[in-house]
């Protein structure tokens, strides 16, 4: 969809405000379970001696002393999160919260709205900051991130709202 239609209007800022919301929920949700998931996996690792224990007698100890043990752990949640927003901005338009209230991604350029355009979009949000633009923006409604990655983010009928409506919509 190149622009906006009379049926689908760009979003406003308190209903990006609200998906939002939802999605940072859902976000720390996969945080937490990837968080879990290495922290297990490395406790099992030292216990069994495969992993160093650097000298410290209990788990809790290394994880909070050793330097490249929280980085790896970081960075295992972040690639967990980020790939939670580009693979549903990827694959149909819609995070959770985004389809809670009815909104989608959707391309204003003919180009195909890859993964590299929608880290490009992440990236360009400043962890949501970028939105703010929309209060200033009363003419087009478009974010930072959708001015940069060539998106839109309209609001659609409960109708369209359904995958299979999707087809349909960008035609």
């Amino acid at each position: 969809m190149a622009s906006t239609t009379p049926k689908h209007s760009r979003a406003s800022f308190f209903r990006r405000l609200a998906a939002m919301v939802y999605d940072l929920l859902v976000a720390v949700a996969v945080g937490m379970c990837a968080a879990m998931v290495i922290l297990v996996s490395m406790l099992l690792l030292v216990e069994n001696n495969i992993l160093d224990n650097q000298g410290y007698a209990h788990f809790s100890d290394l994880i909070q002393h050793s330097f490249s043990y929280q980085l790896a752990v970081q960075v295992w949640v972040s690639l967990w999160v980020v790939g939670f927003f580009l693979w549903f901005w990827r694959n149909g338009g819609q995070t959770i919260g985004m389809r809670a209230w009815r909104l989608r991604l959707f391309s204003t350029n003919d180009k195909p709205f890859g993964y590299g355009r929608a880290f490009l979009r992440l990236l360009c949000s400043f962890g949501g900051l970028g939105t703010l633009l929309v209060l200033f923006d009363f003419k087009s409604k478009q974010s930072l991130q959708d001015r940069i990655a060539g998106t839109e983010i309209l609001v659609l009928s409960k109708e369209d709202n359904h995958h299979q409506a999707w087809k349909k919509l960008q035609e």
